[in-house]
C-alpha cells in the first residue's frame, strides 16, 4: 500500500535526501515542505500518512509546528517523527515529552529511513 509522507525541512539537501530515499526505496508518495507554516498548509491540503518533522528550523520551529498541528482537527491525528541533529538525552526527553511518534537522527541512512519511519509506525 502506498503511503503519502509529509516531509517539513528548511534544508534543501535533507527534504531532497529523504524524498528521493522514500520514494525510491519504499515506494511512497512525498509532499515537501520548506518551513513550519508551509508544512501546516500542506498537511490540512495533502493528509498524509505521516509527517517527517525538522526540530530546528528559522521561524516556526519543529516543536512549535507540532504543537498548531496537534490543534488542528484535520491534521491532529497524523503521526509526526521529529528529525534532529540533536542527540544529547535532555532534547530527547523534551521531545518525547511533545507526544510525537519518535525522534529520528540526522544524518540519517537513506537506505534504510522507509523501514525506521514503518517500523515506529507499525506499517508493514
Amino acid at each position: 500500500m502506498g503511503r503519502k509522507i509529509l516531509i517539513i525541512d528548511d534544508e534543501d539537501d535533507i527534504r531532497q535526501v529523504a524524498a528521493l530515499s522514500l520514494e525510491t526505496v519504499a515506494g511512497w508518495e512525498v509532499v515537501v515542505a520548506n518551513s513550519g507554516a508551509q508544512g501546516l498548509a500542506r498537511a490540512a491540503e495533502y493528509k498524509p500518512d505521516a509527517i517527517l518533522l525538522d526540530v530546528m528550523m528559522p521561524g516556526m520551529d519543529g516543536p512549535t509546528t507540532f504543537r498548531e498541528l496537534r490543534k488542528n482537527p484535520a491534521t491532529a491525528h497524523i503521526p509526526v517523527l521529529l528529525l534532529t541533529a540533536k542527540v544529547q538525552s535532555t532534547d530527547q526527553r523534551r521531545f518525547a515529552d511533545l507526544g510525537v511518534q519518535a525522534v529520528l537522527f540526522k544524518p540519517f541512512d537513506p537506505l534504510t529511513l522507509s523501514t525506521q519511519i514503518a517500523d515506529v509506525l507499525g506499517w508493514k
